[in-house]
């Protein structure tokens, strides 16, 4: 819990100052001897903590995943398999799994959200880093436009959509291949674009290298970079952005 909802909790009754008092004297992270969970991280940052699922052994992850869950009542994992999903939803049956952006998740209903992020892509076969972007801001609470395929072989695709990207206070351009959608998205709004490269392409787009150069090279001004597939890294920022925009 943020402080906000701490102290909402408090004033309305459902918590005593003694409780709120204890959690905030809490030290700032649970010792779990193989992880340190870190607790206060929504006070200080306004974002809870996120699980990243690959590599994690499997009695790791259920531990975390649990305890988690018992302190938000929801709680997000990135690049997650099969295999943990099922181990997971053994003891909560309550999480989903994504098998596009292999995300883990046990989401609140009905939750608020705020002003307006694009999420493009260029192709069909980034959909998954895009969707890893688009679930992580609508976790966090941001509404999310999906305009997918609209990559610089087509121009027109993406010119069609043009109103519902510029109304957006945020977007994200994920593109593998040479990246050239960052570029001219930059031209195209006036507001930030998280430029996101991905790994896919032919022999000398070397993993996604190709286009994180293009991306970093681009003429147009307002392009800012995140790591080769890093959705969520898009996602996370993007919700910052989107969150000062809308208050």
């Amino acid at each position: 819990m943020d402080a906000k909802t701490i102290l909402n909790k408090v004033r309305e009754g459902e918590m005593s100052v003694e409780e709120a008092e204890g959690y905030f004297r809490r030290q700032p992270f649970e010792e779990f001897g193989f992880a340190k969970l870190d607790s206060h991280r929504e006070i200080r940052s306004g974002f809870p903590e996120v699980i990243y699922c690959s590599g994690k052994a499997d009695e790791y992850l259920l531990s975390i995943y649990k305890r988690m869950y018992e302190e938000h009542g929801e709680v997000f994992g990135t690049r997650a398999n099969a295999h943990q999903y099922e181990i997971v939803h053994s003891v909560l049956p309550q999480v989903s799994y994504d098998e596009i952006s292999h995300i883990l998740k046990a989401e609140k209903e009905n939750k608020t959200r705020i002003g307006k992020i694009a999420v493009c892509s260029a192709g069909t076969a980034d959909i998954p880093v895009a969707e890893e972007a688009a679930q992580t801001a609508e976790y966090f609470g941001a509404n999310v436009a999906r305009i997918y395929d609209v990559g610089v072989s087509g121009l027109h695709r993406l010119l069609a959509r043009l109103d519902a990207i510029q109304e957006a206070n945020c977007v994200i351009a994920i593109a593998g291949m040479e990246g050239a959608l960052a570029s001219v998205l930059g031209g195209l709004v006036s507001n930030p674009v998280i430029a996101v490269p991905t790994s896919v392409g032919y022999g000398a787009s070397m993993h996604g290298l190709s286009a994180l150069l293009t991306m970093i090279n681009s003429c147009a001004n307002g392009v800012a970079v995140v790591n080769i597939d890093n959705g969520y890294g898009a996602g996370y920022m993007a919700t910052q952005i989107n969150r000062l925009a809308a208050e």
